[in-house]
Order: structure tokens, then C-alpha cells, then sequence
């Protein structure tokens, strides 16, 4: 059974019914409207400048929330550029229309990843329920992440779960599941902050991945809270061999310092 584009766009969140599929090539300049056009080496900024850019007569008269960019390759063939946003037409000189368009990060995780067959090289932009039986040639590893280190690491939920999750992230899960230590989640949403630990046979990637799952690890106080809103970080690590009364020690001064039990997230 071939794989198609559908399933992948579903995945992502993405309403097939508010979305167009476009394959960007490489010209000198724009077709319609006369301006440059890309390259190679065009940067991200180039591109979104290109894409914005549209023809009154070769458009959606109303074009959906999200665009998912291409750009062709190898013939019938087009790599995952970028999942735009389309926030509304902001001028329209009866020729050129241009929009207002910023990145989204929907589908992320396969930008430069992701091959799809294309077989209508006259079209350059489809709507994404007719692009949804297009096949997917491939999907290339993704490039490793380098891990920054136990003191710089800052990840709202949403990249937690990547962290947990993606090819990418593999050397992150193996730093966090070689130690174990003492955590901070902030409510971004009110700025409290709620103190935790993993210790025992419990690593730091053991006890956040309960996080990445169900938003609350457990914890009674996060329960009604909204994930999506949580920041993590660590505030101290130990060797897996450390004595459990040292850790506790740690996990006591840190809520006292930070006061949350008072003002914060803990309850004890």
C-alpha cells in the first residue's frame, strides 16, 4: 500500500479543507509578477518574500489558512519546504496580490524531509484535498540535534515531546536518562512554578516522558493546568548513584528558595 500525503497532513492537525499545496521551482523571476525569483541558496526570507507575492489571476480568490510549500526536485518530485500561515491579503494592485504569511510549525520535524511525487508539472499549486492522494517518495533522516547541555536546557511541552519522541532528539534522551535530579516546570501562563524530582531507578527522562504523555506526571496540582503553557528545566543533576537523602536535601532547598510552596505549585 503506497503512503500518501493525507495521512501526513492529518497527523500535523491540518484541515484538508483549509489548506493548498504549492510546488515552488527554481526561476529567475516570478512568472506572474515579474519579481526575482529562487534559488538554491535563497534564504528562508527570500522565499516566504517569493511565496507572498501572488497573481490576481492565477489564485485562490480566497486562499485557505495554511499553505504547505515545496519546492521541486528531480523532475515529478517536490521537498517539504515550509508550512506557512496565511494571516489575510494586505494589498492588490489588480496584478499582484500580497499577503501577510509567517512560518508555522506545523509539520516541522519533516521540512527538507519530506518527498512527494508530482505529477502535474503545469500545476504549481493544488488544494490540499487533491494533493492528499499525491504519493510520498521518501522521508530522510532527520539531522541530529546536538544536545546543549544539562544547564541551558529550556523546552515548553511541545518540544518536550519531540524530545521524547523524534529520531532527532536521540542523543537528549540518552543525556536525560543518565542522571537523575531536581526539576523546574513554570506556569507560563501566571509564572508559578512547581518543584520536582526524579530519583531512585526514576531518570530525568524516565520522569519527564510521564510529562510528554499525559501533561501532569501525576502530580495532583498540575492536573487542571494547561501543559501547553509549562516550561522545563533543571536545576540540579546527580549521578544515578547518588543516596536518596541527598536528592531529597536538594529538592527541599530549591522549594524554599523559590518559595513554592507559598506562592507556587507545590503542596508539601
Amino acid at each position: 500500500m503506497t503512503l500518501t500525503l493525507s495521512p501526513i497532513l492529518l497527523d500535523a492537525g491540518i484541515d484538508l479543507s483549509d489548506a493548498i499545496v504549492i510546488r515552488h521551482a527554481y526561476v529567475r523571476e516570478h512568472e506572474d509578477s515579474g519579481l526575482p525569483g529562487i534559488h538554491a541558496d535563497s534564504t528562508t526570507a527570500e522565499i516566504l518574500e517569493y511565496t507572498r507575492n501572488q497573481s490576481t489571476q492565477r489564485f485562490p480568490n480566497v486562499p485557505p489558512r495554511f499553505w504547505i510549500v515545496f519546492i521541486k526536485e528531480g523532475g515529478d518530485q517536490a521537498r517539504l519546504w515550509c508550512v506557512i500561515e496565511n494571516r489575510g491579503e494586505i494589498s492588490n494592485d489588480g496584478q499582484c496580490r500580497i499577503f501577510d504569511l509567517v512560518e508555522s510549525e506545523h509539520m516541522a520535524d519533516l521540512r527538507g524531509r519530506l518527498v512527494i511525487g508530482w505529477s502535474s508539472p503545469r500545476a504549481w499549486w493544488m488544494h490540499a484535498s487533491t494533493a492528499a492522494s499525491n504519493p510520498v517518495m521518501g522521508i530522510a533522516d532527520a539531522e541530529p540535534v546536538p544536545f546543549p547541555g544539562f544547564d541551558r536546557l529550556v523546552l515548553d511541552h511541545a518540544k518536550l515531546q519531540a524530545v521524547m519522541r523524534e529520531h532527532r532528539y536521540a542523543s537528549w534522551r540518552t543525556a536525560l536518562g543518565s542522571v537523575v535530579g531536581i526539576y523546574l516546570i513554570t506556569d507560563t501562563s501566571d509564572g508559578r512554578q512547581y518543584v520536582g524530582k526524579a530519583d531512585g531507578a526514576e531518570s530525568i527522562r524516565q520522569r519527564w516522558g510521564t510529562y510528554a504523555t499525559n501533561g501532569h506526571g501525576g502530580n495532583v496540582e498540575l492536573r487542571n493546568l494547561q501543559p501547553a503553557s509549562f516550561r522545563f528545566s533543571l536545576l540540579r543533576v546527580f549521578d544515578p548513584a547518588t543516596p536518596t537523602p541527598e536528592i531529597d536535601a536538594a529538592e527541599s532547598h530549591f522549594k524554599v528558595a523559590l518559595d513554592t510552596r507559598r506562592h507556587g505549585l507545590n503542596r508539601n
